[in-house]
């Protein structure tokens, strides 16, 4: 059902425009922080909220995976009203893949042949795009690379995901409430952009529930069924979001990019056999 809902939720940011794509993403900062707060007081006591607080290297950490992933959303959101949804598919497929690579690089993870081949076809698919279009695809690579640095800067943290996600937002909730109040004070905001449509306004608020509410049940699912089962099933966002940029979006969806699209899908299928083996070498 996560992944379900991460994969229809470009039609939910589509539905805001004219707002601004900067405006979005603040207003998505300061809710996800006040969401998540209301979350986690309905399930951990005030204790178990707060412990997080008196580590300042805990804080540390989870203030810089906050403007990691702040970034990344700020690079899914414009991406997205900027019609480039298929390119943050590309992202999102290959994010597994930069993830494995991050860890063998800097922790010492080592790569089985299944997972370097998919490397590889990553590498390819990638490879087809830029002597294509003659340019790198920086939507794709960006959201990858972010969300992979993100994953990078969390390790070690075990905190459960609602709680994790109000300690990121937490401390860049008070920077996003500034910026939405010189926004909205100049008639730059989201009141003066919805001024015609209010509907626009009252759906926006609900950016933040629509971002807590899937890692909630990615949580469970993961508890359920397994971090593979869960990586498998995570395909299918992505899928979602392509599936939605070319039949309902009508951006255009050229024979380069289906070869590139191919080459990477079959690196996934490498990638998700070497998960497989891995998994049953492990026990």
């Amino acid at each position: 059902m996560s992944n379900i809902l991460w994969g229809v939720l470009p039609i939910y940011w589509h539905a805001l425009r004219p707002i601004d794509s900067m405006v979005i993403i603040f207003y998505r900062v300061l809710l996800c922080a006040v969401s998540s707060w209301i979350l986690a007081r309905s399930r951990y006591s005030k204790e178990e909220l707060y412990a997080p607080f008196k580590d300042k290297k805990l804080l540390l950490k989870f203030f810089l995976a906050g403007v990691l992933i702040t970034v990344n959303w700020s690079v899914y959101i414009w991406a997205v009203n900027a019609d480039q949804v298929i390119a943050t598919s590309v992202g999102y497929y290959i994010e597994p893949v930069v993830v494995c690579l991050f860890g063998m690089l800097f922790f010492g993870d080592r790569l089985n042949k299944y997972k370097g081949l998919a490397l590889a076809f990553a590498a390819a698919g990638i490879a087809v795009i830029v002597l294509y279009y003659r340019r790198l695809p920086a939507v794709s690579l960006l959201l990858a690379l972010s969300f992979s640095v993100y994953g990078a800067a969390k390790k070690g943290l075990s905190q459960p995901p609602i709680l994790s996600l109000f300690y990121e937002t937490v401390f860049l909730a008070p920077v996003a409430l500034g910026v939405i109040a010189v926004y909205e004070y100049r008639g730059q905001g989201a009141i003066a952009a919805s001024a015609d449509a209010p509907w626009k306004l009252a759906l926006l608020l609900f950016a933040g529930i629509l971002t807590a509410t899937p890692l909630m049940l990615f949580a469970e699912c993961t508890n359920k069924a397994g971090l593979f089962a869960a990586g498998l099933v995570g395909y299918v966002s992505p899928s979602i979001s392509l599936i939605l940029s070319i039949w309902l979006f009508g951006e255009p969806f050229e024979l380069v990019q289906f070869i590139a699209f191919a080459i990477i899908w079959t690196g996934l299928a490498f990638f998700t056999y070497g998960e497989l083996k891995d998994m049953k070498k492990s026990g």
